[in-house]
């Protein structure tokens, strides 16, 4: 596969929006973005750049929450008292991570019970890759290896994103998703260094994420209708295709350690790009997840959808606390 040219941010205007805001107030958001400044949330932005900022933080939210389903599922399966732990670890990190998500989404106006109900009626999208079962032990290697390992290379950009409390939230996000690829590589190595079943069954692992995961950068970049505005607002920082190029090539050294091959026939060095090239994607079965016919696509938003309905009563307790709480302070405060 031969990665396009990238997009030169500059030829997509910062200010689309160009009848709002006084010139003034444009002006300053254009130089903010052009000395690679941040930006925050009571400062003046255009509509479109708030627009873009809480449907990519909100994605990236919800996919944290609904990639915490296929690892729990393996919390009581799992092999050994400490890959429990490890595993309820990584879990916890992630709904950490829609949590900061929520949270700075919240900073732009968008209350997070939106955002919830956008998500259980299926209006919101969250990464495609959610949408693959995970039948197998070796799967959570091969997520933590592959999923995490994508989601490194694309969020590590993210920390200098313009937006502050975005960049802020991924900086802690990273650092605990490194965690996580760390250790979905060592069930992969631990396997491959087992019986001959375990080494099969950490090959088929990777068979099936392997695609699936270059898919996380999104379409090519001629495909992707939000990437060049996103750069010329230094939300994001590199392309799909670079991105995916970036992860390939930081895969195959990995992959030799572990003695896994990938399900590539074209996938070689290229010593005049300085790169691997790598074989044309299905964007037929990416489209088709993306639209919710994945093999998973229904059962993940019913399983989040009870329990957002289960914690029901949970949330009807804190809310009778906290008006209890709040008419004390009151009474305290005559008295």
């Amino acid at each position: 596969m031969t990665v396009s040219e990238p997009r030169t941010p500059h030829a997509v205007s910062a200010v689309t929006d160009a009848g709002e805001g006084t010139d003034e107030e444009r002006a300053l958001f254009e130089s903010v973005i052009a000395d690679d400044k941040r930006i925050e949330p009571r400062d003046w932005m255009p509509s479109a750049y708030r627009r873009t900022l809480v449907r990519q933080m909100s994605q990236h939210a919800h996919s944290e929450i609904i990639g915490m389903q296929p690892e729990a599922n393996w919390i009581t399966r799992a092999p050994s008292l400490k890959r429990k732990a490890i595993l309820m670890a990584k879990v916890q990190d992630e709904a950490g991570h829609g949590l900061y998500l929520y949270s700075a989404t919240e900073t732009l106006g968008t209350g997070r019970d939106v955002l919830n109900d956008q998500l259980i009626q299926g209006k919101a999208r969250y990464s495609s890759i959610f949408n693959y079962p995970a039948p197998t032990w070796a799967d959570m290697g091969a997520i933590g290896w592959l999923v995490d390992g994508a989601a490194i290379v694309n969020q590590v950009p993210l920390c200098r994103a313009s937006f502050g409390p975005y960049a802020r939230a991924m900086v802690r996000i990273c650092k605990e998703e490194s965690f996580h690829q760390r250790q979905g590589f060592e069930i992969l190595l631990e396997l491959m260094q087992g019986t001959l079943a375990q080494q099969e069954m950490a090959q088929d692992a990777v068979n099936r994420w392997f695609a699936p995961s270059l898919m996380m950068f999104g379409p090519p970049d001629a495909e992707s209708t939000n990437s060049a505005q996103s750069m010329a607002w230094n939300i994001k920082r590199f392309s799909n295709d670079e991105l995916r190029q970036r992860f390939v090539d930081m895969l195959v050294p990995q992959a030799e350690v572990l003695g896994i091959t990938f399900p590539d026939p074209e996938l070689a060095w290229n010593e005049e790009r300085g790169h691997y090239d790598f074989g044309e994607l299905d964007w037929d079965e990416f489209a088709e997840v993306l639209a919710g016919r994945g093999p998973c696509n229904a059962q993940r938003l019913q399983r989040r959808r009870d329990a957002h309905n289960d914690g029901a009563w949970v949330r009807e307790a804190a809310a009778a606390y906290a008006r209890k709480t709040a008419a004390r302070a009151v009474e305290g405060a005559a008295a």
